[in-house]
């Protein structure tokens, strides 16, 4: 059998998945996303804009804030993890960060729905604690909810990768630098971080994909409006079975994820030039 036949039929199967799985769908999502009334036009995007207008700004909202609080986490362990004099305390938050990674959003949005309720655990071990009354309690069931989900769901994610950067480089600069009396923070921001910013920048952005696709956090958590775009879509197709409208907001959820992409890519280009 010759060879590029053989490499063919190796990766059909993959190819196929993908197009079934999702290269038609997003096909048959976009050209629904424009057809009303059995016509082309912009009558889905205009009812979209309407209606959840404030849903898109407050997913951008959410997921702006939660980038940067990833971001800041996953710089903060990373490097602990490379600079940290305590071989014990390294040891202890390299087995502690991960655990994240394998809990399902939905267990996290469960999860947090009882800890972060106005009568859950975190309120109730303040009051034992004695730092608040039962009057001062407030719930988090808000924006403020679905913020500390990402956040703490897809830290670990990041500090990963950017870890695994980190411990690649070269250690001789970072004890040259140790040396002339440098301070670990002042070396993590100006030795370590330039040289691992594209690797943070590529687990920010697939984070940044995550957090506009889940559904189960912002259902869970945020029972109000403005809600997240994925919950709206959720709400037009099971209460109204409008799927001209959804396939719009899914749209404009592309066009987000898209954008944030495409200004990574710019950037690394204009690097490599």
């Amino acid at each position: 059998m010759p060879q590029h036949l053989l490499g063919l039929m190796l990766v059909t199967p993959a190819l196929a998945i993908v197009v079934l799985l999702f290269l038609v769908p997003l096909a048959s999502s976009i050209s629904g996303a424009f057809e009303v009334a059995g016509t082309v036009g912009l009558g889905n995007f205009a009812k979209a804009f309407e209606l959840y207008g404030n849903d898109m700004a407050f997913t951008v909202v959410i997921v702006l804030s939660s980038t940067v609080l990833i971001g800041l986490g996953s710089i903060a362990i990373s490097g602990y993890l490379t600079l940290g004099s305590n071989p014990r305390a390294v040891a202890i938050l390299r087995w502690l960060y991960r655990w994240p990674l394998f809990v399902p959003f939905i267990v996290v949005g469960q999860v947090l729905r009882t800890f972060l309720a106005k009568n859950g655990l975190m309120n109730s071990m303040l009051i034992e604690s004695g730092l608040l009354t039962a009057s001062q309690t407030m719930s988090f069931l808000d924006w403020r909810g679905i913020i500390i989900a990402f956040t703490w769901k897809q830290t670990p994610f990041v500090t990963l990768l950017l870890a695994g950067a980190m411990a690649s480089l070269d250690r001789s600069m970072i004890e040259s630098a140790r040396n002339l009396g440098a301070s670990r923070p002042r070396i993590l921001v100006e030795i370590i971080l330039p040289q691992v910013m594209p690797t943070l920048m590529v687990g920010l952005i697939l984070g940044v994909v995550t957090m506009m696709s889940v559904l189960s956090v912002p259902m869970m958590i945020n029972a109000q409006t403005p809600t997240m775009i994925t919950a709206s879509m959720a709400f037009r197709i099971n209460a109204y079975g409008d799927y001209g409208v959804a396939n719009a907001l899914g749209f404009v959820s592309l066009a987000m994820t898209s954008t944030v992409a495409w200004v990574y890519l710019r950037q690394t280009m204009r690097d490599q030039r």
